[in-house]
């Protein structure tokens, strides 16, 4: 592992600082390129023209005109968070401007991901005149054929990146898909259904037919798209910031969905308080173990209703179901440990995993906690079976920097025609289906093709910091700034990087590392989570540590802490 100093430009860090912004957080965004305090401002008006967004017009004349028409229409949802609120917004919205609007959500253990044509066989059932993907759709070509056949019209909004042939869909909206010139590439699903429903609204204006009623005020559903955003570690660039950002300010404000605020109270957190890492390691997990585990419709319910007794509800059982998957993550965690003991020192560019009682909701946790132990891209797989065609292995992989995983797996299927049946993702993450028999060829097909793509520089970890931070800043009042910021994929919390003597070390928690450090005089508390999984040893008496400033709060008084998250020698 390489610790590094990210790079930034003077002349960046002192207009920050003229503008007024703390001495710390002018050198951590001159760091993240922000040039000037412009370039943080939060007001919705600074969002991208939704006009911008290819076929966004032409999808708000399509449902313009079923809603006038009184058509059905069914949202077919992915089984994440990003799917789970992508629908909410629409189903919400919808209702809002009068559409009969219904969703469905697949099984991910019985139909697999996408608009597949079983799951379109069971949406006919319904009777919907247009269906409506949120989260998927855009390499469902086989699935969108079937609903024309059917007679059932299709809209797409995705934002994943599309294969060689697009589905023949009525409309697309996804800024992935070959010639949209929308500048964020990286809205989320919920971002995109967001925008079709700021067109919607634009058409059904320029019509007259929100004159006789209050206009909905889409803003309300911005909690719902912070928390798909941040849940599906899309990069947060200059328009997800703003969204994340009004999204925060409604569950500070109280203007927050039932459902979010019965899931902050189920994990014990107080919404006023909400930050960006609630919405990614809080309430985020807890809406995906319904998808992981049991029906994404649980998910969906707890995110449409207004019933606080039924939100608190729907919240309670999706946190009992993230306690169960927490106890199945750890025992296929101790599985995948001990499947590669000894492999950190082995030659190999890949890690491909499969234990035929793991569960296949998980094992894409599982992927994430390998890739970061061993720096690797990594997929690991768990039996699956998909309208009832069995002997199948359903796998979910996650990247290192410098492996565009999709377009590896992409690679892999053009040189082994039906070796993968089917594939999809992003550069960083991806799920694909293959069949058992043909694991082992996959794995080394994939190995072999990863390692002709990676380069050779990108196999060291490296870990960007934002250097040392002076002592002075070691304080409460620093760190909750901090935290009340907007962190995520592409726009990164504050790592800092100092030398510190260790005065004292203890285990706590079985996994943990809870220290006593000091620098220049001055005695600080801090904790490395799962350092015992990591080293297993204790700390030498001076170390170098890459760590965040952190609040900790313990009986109810609040302190800072350091959380370190790498240490070696100093």
């Amino acid at each position: 592992m390489k610790l590094v100093v990210r790079p930034y430009a003077e002349a960046d860090r002192q207009a920050l600082l003229q503008a007024g912004v703390h001495p710390v957080l002018a050198r951590v965004y001159a760091a993240r390129r922000i040039h000037s305090a412009g370039e943080l401002a939060e007001s919705p008006a600074r969002l991208l023209p939704p006009a911008q967004l290819a076929r966004a017009a032409e999808a708000a004349v399509l449902l313009a005109d079923a809603i006038k028409a009184g058509k059905k229409l069914l949202i077919v949802a992915d089984y994440d968070a990003d799917g789970a609120t992508a629908c909410a917004v629409g189903v919400r919205a919808l209702r809002l401007f009068g559409a009969k609007v219904d969703y469905l959500v697949p099984n991910r253990f019985e139909l697999g991901y996408g608009l597949s044509p079983e799951l379109v066989e069971l949406a006919a059932r319904l009777g919907p005149d247009l269906l409506i993907t949120v989260d998927n759709g855009i390499a469902s070509v086989e699935g969108v054929a079937r609903a024309r056949e059917l007679g059932i019209a299709t809209l797409i909004t995705d934002h994943h990146l599309p294969g060689d042939a697009l589905p023949q869909a009525e409309c697309i909206v996804n800024p992935n898909q070959p010639g949209c010139g929308f500048p964020s590439k990286a809205l989320a699903g919920v971002g995109v259904m967001f925008y079709v429903m700021l067109a919607l609204r634009a058409e059904l204006r320029e019509r007259g037919a929100l004159r006789n009623a209050p206009e909905p005020n889409l803003a309300a559903l911005t909690d719902l798209v912070a928390l798909g955003t941040v849940a599906d570690v899309v990069p947060l660039d200059a328009n997800n910031r703003i969204l994340v950002a009004q999204g925060l300010k409604r569950l500070r404000a109280g203007f927050a969905k039932p459902g979010l605020n019965a899931l902050l109270r189920a994990a014990g957190r107080v919404p006023a308080q909400a930050t960006s890492f609630d919405l990614g390691f809080v309430i985020g997990p807890r809406l995906n173990a319904a998808g992981r585990l049991a029906d994404m419709s649980l998910g969906i319910e707890c995110l449409i209703t207004d019933d606080e007794a039924r939100a608190a509800n729907c919240a309670q059982e999706l946190d009992r179901l993230n306690r169960e998957r927490r106890r199945i993550e750890s025992a296929m965690l101790e599985e995948a440990r001990a499947a590669t003991a000894g492999l950190a020192a082995a030659p190999g560019a890949t890690l491909a995993l499969f234990e035929p009682g793991w569960h296949q909701g998980v094992v894409g946790l599982i992927a994430s906690r390998m890739r970061e132990r061993l720096h690797r891209p990594t997929l690991c797989f768990a039996r699956a079976e998909e309208a009832g065609q069995k002997g199948l292995l359903r796998g979910s992989g996650r990247s290192i920097p410098g492996l565009h995983l999709r377009d590896c797996l992409d690679l892999v299927a053009k040189r082994a025609p039906g070796l993968i049946l089917r594939f999809g993702g992003h550069a960083q993450a991806a799920g694909l289906t293959l069949r058992e028999a043909d694991y082992g060829r996959f794995a080394e097909l994939f190995e072999h093709t990863a390692a002709e793509l990676l380069p050779e520089g990108a196999r060291l970890r490296v870990v960007e910091t934002d250097g040392t931070l002076d002592s002075a800043y070691y304080t409460l009042d620093v760190a909750q700034l901090i935290e009340q910021q907007i962190w995520g994929q592409g726009f990164p919390q504050p790592l800092f990087c100092d030398t510190f003597n260790v005065e004292s070390q203890r285990v706590v928690g079985e996994r943990h590392l809870k220290l006593r450090l000091t620098k220049d005089g001055r005695r600080l508390e801090a904790i490395q989570f799962n350092a015992m999984e990591s080293t297993g040893a204790p700390l030498p008496p001076r170390i170098r540590a890459a760590y965040r400033l952190m609040v900790n709060e313990y009986n109810g008084l609040k302190s800072v802490q350091l959380g370190v998250e790498h240490a070696e020698a100093a």
